[in-house]
């Protein structure tokens, strides 16, 4: 039987985030991981990194949802696959929410209170902030794996569903534990994270000194994690709500999956307003790519020249310390 157009639809999408999010990752992991191995990290750079491992950690069991679409949405690999796949894939979405109202709460800090913060900052509360984030959302996902062994998904021998279609009895332990990770897990730092960028992106647009550069920065950070919370998280959530009312979920919610692990995609945006390090790595592969494509044509005696004044106006430009959001 050949595949549905919403599974090839869904398969495709699959294919993109994973093909345009795992290197977007790998370039922004080698960026927080040479930021968090100086001196005195930042607690943002901290943030950041663990920000970027849960978008890997998604990305890297995206191939088996990749292989459900596939397969029509039925699951042919073993029970405890699904179960750890899902555990792992749902854990990083709700990882990443109060990751980024951790970086939210970070960023107001370090423009409404820039000297108490700088003279207070310290890495373990970046450390604290991530272990409490991903402590939290591993925690509450142990019910992916309890819902599976409650009971099977199985439709008959040669139907099977992975975390789909469940019985009364499974439906009694997650709908109320899904209304929870929509309340917890996805309402509360939402709403932590409008007020903080609310508050960030007015101080940063009102201060004088700031420069424009750093003020259109500092919108396009508010902008992405706001999407990133709205097209990426919402439908997903209110898959949730709706569920818990009908007591089934919504035939939308395969969609509203794909949304969730769209945000894999969208985090390196995020990554390139947020730090210098992500802008200067950036910087560094497109010179590295104009400069071996200008040798390919044969101009790579004069392009070498010309990128070099470009390199060394990105560092100028870009060579600002973890706290260039602050405005003292």
């Amino acid at each position: 039987m050949g595949l549905s157009l919403k599974a090839i639809l869904i398969l495709t999408a699959y294919i993109l985030i994973f093909l345009t999010g795992f290197p977007a990752n790998l370039v922004a992991l080698r960026a927080f991981v040479g930021r968090v191995r100086q001196p005195q990290p930042a607690p943002i750079h901290i943030l950041l990194l663990s920000l970027t491992l849960a978008d890997l950690l998604l990305l890297l069991l995206l191939p088996f949802k990749i292989i459900e679409a596939a397969n029509n949405f039925r699951w042919y690999l073993p029970n405890l696959a699904c179960a750890l796949t899902g555990f792992g894939f749902y854990s990083s979405i709700y990882c990443s929410t109060w990751l980024l109202a951790g970086i939210s709460i970070e960023r107001y800090l370090g423009v409404a209170y820039p000297v108490q913060y700088k003279l207070s900052r310290r890495p373990v509360y970046g450390v604290i902030a991530a272990l409490v984030a991903w402590v939290m959302s591993f925690s509450h996902c142990t019910i992916v794996i309890i819902a599976q062994y409650v009971n099977t998904t199985q439709i008959n021998n040669n139907d099977t569903t992975c975390y789909d279609n469940f019985t009364d009895e499974q439906l009694n332990v997650v709908l109320p534990v899904r209304l929870e990770l929509c309340l917890v897990l996805f309402f509360i730092p939402m709403a932590v994270t409008i007020f903080c960028y609310w508050r960030f992106v007015w101080i940063m647009l009102t201060q004088p000194h700031v420069g424009a550069q750093r003020r259109r920065r500092a919108v396009g950070l508010a902008v992405v994690t706001l999407l990133n919370f709205l097209v990426c998280f919402g439908p997903y959530n209110v898959s949730h709500l709706v569920g818990f009312h009908y007591r089934a979920s919504p035939n939308w919610r395969a969609v509203a999956v794909v949304l969730s692990s769209l945000n894999a995609s969208l985090d390196p945006v995020l990554f390139y307003f947020s730090s210098s390090a992500v802008r200067r790595a950036v910087g560094k592969g497109l010179q590295a790519l104009r400069h071996r494509s200008a040798s390919l044509l044969g101009r790579r005696g004069k392009d070498t020249g010309e990128e070099t004044n470009g390199d060394r106006g990105v560092s100028q430009a870009e060579g600002v310390p973890s706290s260039d959001f602050t405005t003292d």
